[in-house]
């Protein structure tokens, strides 16, 4: 089964909160809290607002010293958090934009690959790696359940990110700009009915 993890705009969207909530209910396995200017008040805000038992299906990509306080169950590293707060027990996961990159990470429970395909929430975003090059990364063992496709992710090309080898994927665009809620609930169902293939 393909791990599915949904991943915030950088800047606070209307309904935020009960669209996490929406989605954790209907069986997405992870959403990355990626809010890197927000105050820490308004992390805070956005944290409790959604309930106790849904919050180790979350992870901080910034506030990673929030987690234990709020429980939080994954951290995510990058530039600006580039180690986990001590002592914590989590899912510690990392953002890859190189095979090379990919192949040197030993230690996260899992990690995003990216861009695969042209982004939909960043303009000029482009696909980094040829079909070819993803089947062979493949085949040495460097996809697999630890890695998880980003970059302009839409449920029609969740076939293609499992023949390809990952072990999942993750989204923002795709979810974010639907038009309507109508809308985001039928990509959502698309979603998780491919999930449970």
């Amino acid at each position: 089964m393909m791990r599915i993890v949904v991943i915030t705009p950088p800047h606070a969207v209307p309904r935020e909160a009960a669209t996490i909530r929406l989605l954790l209910d209907a069986g997405i396995d992870r959403v990355h809290i990626r809010k890197p200017e927000a105050s820490r008040e308004e992390l805070c805000a956005l944290l409790e607002a959604i309930s106790e038992p849904l919050r180790p299906r979350l992870s901080l990509h910034d506030g990673h010293c929030l987690a234990t306080r709020y429980g939080i169950g994954g951290v995510h590293l990058n530039a600006r958090n580039p180690l986990p707060p001590e002592g914590f027990r989590g899912v510690v996961s990392r953002s890859c934009h190189s095979l090379d990159e990919l192949a040197a990470d030993t230690t996260c429970g899992y990690r995003f690959l990216s861009p695969i395909f042209d982004s939909i929430s960043k303009n000029g975003y482009r696909a980094a790696f040829t079909a070819e090059e993803l089947r062979t990364a493949a085949a040495r063992g460097l996809l697999g359940d630890r890695t998880l496709a980003l970059g302009g992710i839409t449920p029609d090309r969740l076939a293609a990110v499992r023949d390809y080898g990952f072990g999942g994927a993750a989204l923002q665009g795709s979810i974010w700009q639907q038009p309507s809620p109508e809308a985001l609930h039928r990509t959502i169902d698309k979603i998780i009915a491919f999930k449970n293939l």
